[in-house]
Parts: structure tokens; C-alpha cells; sequence
């Protein structure tokens, strides 16, 4: 019986494509199998699941919490892409004798569409276009400029910090805060250090959020926060979405009390069909691209491959929990 990997959230169905899934060293066949739709349960999820030795699942997107995990006897093996995850139960996994393994992330993918939504937005590129192709007016919007402007970065990590630096090869001001960050580090990626959230968000003409989820950073733009951005500011997430409140964007967005918003992720994903979201009016939004690249699907899937190998081989690596 070969070892049964299924593939979870395989939207563009590459997992099988971009990865050799043979497994001749390890002595032991393996099947990988992918799936191209999300499953909405948990229910359908330990069904799915029942007769799968591995699971490799995406990011965050699919919890494996203990009710979950004690239905599913047969697993030996998850591997998520990253090397932390917020929604593994880790005792659990272990109790189980589910061993959890990650793989490597690139930042560059998130870097990059944190500046094609922020282009996007400041150029009014998919108004534009639409327009075009719809014969439309031939120009509709006036675009907001960048070189001169002030950028303010909640974050200042790899990610941030990258996005920092082609901030400044735009010509823009660039600021940063986040709970740890100090004058010193923001002065060694050539930015000034904000003070406080507060002075950042009402000084900024674009806001681009780059903070990891966690007790201090849920909620950490609610609508008093958000009241201090100007008319003509733009906010940009690619980051978490429970980062900012929700409903207190939409409302933002609805009254035009910003210009607009780009966001890469949501409350919940994949994005409900009714969901408020989809219809938001200055709202530039993506199914959660930010590390959806080529080089980085070939990492994910081609280090759960080697992990794979790793298990049946009696040496994991990359170990979580």
C-alpha cells in the first residue's frame, strides 16, 4: 500500500506538476494526491482525510485542532508550508503520533504584491482598464503620486524592510512603527521611527501593514484608529486580516473617509460569495496572492516531497511544535 499524501488548497492544481513526488529512496511508494477545492468543514475534512498517511496543507488556512486530529488515526505526517503555524495543535498532533514538519518561505512574494496593490490603488490601474476594455471613459481618475509622499510601515521585519527600500527608491518618505521597533533599527534600513501608531497612521499618505498576528497586534486598527488617517491615505494589508477590524474598514470605505484600501487577505478564506468584501466600493482585493509565486510554490512542494522522504527515511526535518 503506497504512503497516501493529500494535498490541501491546490487552487491552481501545481502541487503534482511542480514537484517530483517519487519516492525511490525511501523505499516505500508514494501517492500524492491534490485537492483543488476547500473543504468548508470539519466534517468533510475528516472524511477527506480518513485514509491519508500525510497531509501537506497551506499556510494558515486550515486549522488541524484536536477534534480534528483524534478522527484521524491513519495520519502520520503534516506538513505545512512555513516554518510556524497558529493553527496546529501541536500536543495534539503529538498525542496522536503525528509528527509536523514545515518548509521554507521567501519574503519576496509578499514584497511584491504589497506594491502591485499599492500601485494598483494609486494608480487606479483595474478602474482604468475596466474602462478600456468596457469602452468606458477614456480617463476617469487622477493618480496619486508616490515620490515625495510618506509611506508608514507597521513593521519593520524582512518583510517590511523590503517594502521600505523600494519605497525609498520611489522617492517617498518612509516611517515605521511596531511595538519592538527602535530608533536604531529604523535608522539602519534608512527610515524614520514613528513614535506611536498614532502619529504614523495620521502623518502617512499610504499605510502598508507587515506585523505577525498575536495577542498585541489583533484588532490593533479598530475605528479610532483608523478615524486618524487622512481622506486621501491609502492602506494596504497583506498581511493578517483580524490585524484590522473589519467592519471598521468597510465602514471607512463606504463613507469615503479613506481613498482606499488594498487587502490580500480576510476574516474568512475563501471568500464567502456574499461576503461584504467583495462588493466594498475603494477596495483593490486578491484571494491571499501574497505568496503565491512560482519559486515559492517549488519550495513549498518541493520541501514537503523531501519531507516526506525525511519521515519514511527516519529522519525528519524541519520538526515543528
Amino acid at each position: 500500500m503506497p504512503f497516501r499524501c493529500a494535498v490541501l488548497d491546490d487552487f491552481q492544481n501545481v502541487a503534482t506538476t511542480l514537484a517530483d513526488w517519487s519516492a525511490p529512496e525511501a523505499g516505500e511508494e508514494v501517492e500524492a494526491v491534490p485537492f483543488t477545492e476547500h473543504f468548508g468543514d470539519e466534517e468533510e475534512l475528516a472524511a477527506a482525510l480518513a485514509d491519508f498517511d500525510c497531509v501537506v496543507t497551506l499556510r494558515e488556512r486550515v486549522p488541524f485542532p484536536a477534534s480534528l486530529l483524534d478522527r484521524l488515526p491513519r495520519l502520520r505526517l503534516l506538513i505545512a508550508s512555513g516554518m510556524r503555524n497558529s493553527v496546529i495543535d501541536y500536543a495534539a498532533a503529538k498525542a496522536n503520533g503525528v509528527t509536523v514538519c514545515g518548509t521554507e518561505s521567501s519574503s519576496t512574494p509578499p514584497v511584491e504584491l504589497t506594491w502591485a496593490l499599492l500601485l494598483g490603488l494609486a494608480r487606479g490601474l483595474v478602474q482604468e482598464s475596466t474602462a478600456l476594455r468596457e469602452g468606458g471613459p477614456w480617463q476617469s481618475t487622477v493618480g496619486a503620486d508616490l515620490h515625495g509622499r510618506r509611506l508608514g510601515l507597521l513593521g519593520l521585519g524582512k518583510i517590511g524592510a523590503s517594502v521600505a527600500r523600494v519605497g525609498l527608491a520611489f522617492g517617498m518618505e518612509v516611517s515605521a512603527w511596531s511595538h519592538h521597533l527602535t530608533a536604531g533599527r529604523a535608522a539602519e534600513v534608512g527610515v524614520r521611527w514613528a513614535a506611536s501608531k498614532e502619529e504614523l497612521l495620521a502623518e502617512s499618505d499610504f499605510v502598508s501593514i507587515h506585523l505577525a498576528l498575536g495577542d498585541r497586534t489583533r484588532g490593533l486598527l479598530g475605528p479610532a484608529e483608523l478615524a486618524l488617517l487622512k481622506p486621501t491615505t491609502y492602506l494596504v494589508n497583506t498581511s493578517r486580516a483580524a490585524i484590522v477590524d473589519q467592519d471598521a474598514l468597510l465602514a471607512a470605505l463606504r463613507e469615503g473617509r479613506i481613498a482606499g484600501a488594498g487587502v490580500d487577505v480576510f476574516d474568512v478564506e475563501p471568500l464567502p460569495a456574499d461576503h461584504p468584501m467583495r462588493t466594498a466600493p475603494r477596495l483593490l482585493a486578491t484571494p491571499h496572492l501574497g505568496y503565491v509565486s512560482r519559486a515559492n510554490y517549488e519550495r513549498y512542494y518541493g520541501q514537503a516531497v523531501e519531507g516526506v522522504r525525511a519521515y519514511l527515511a527516519g529522519a525528519p526535518v524541519r520538526v515543528l511544535g
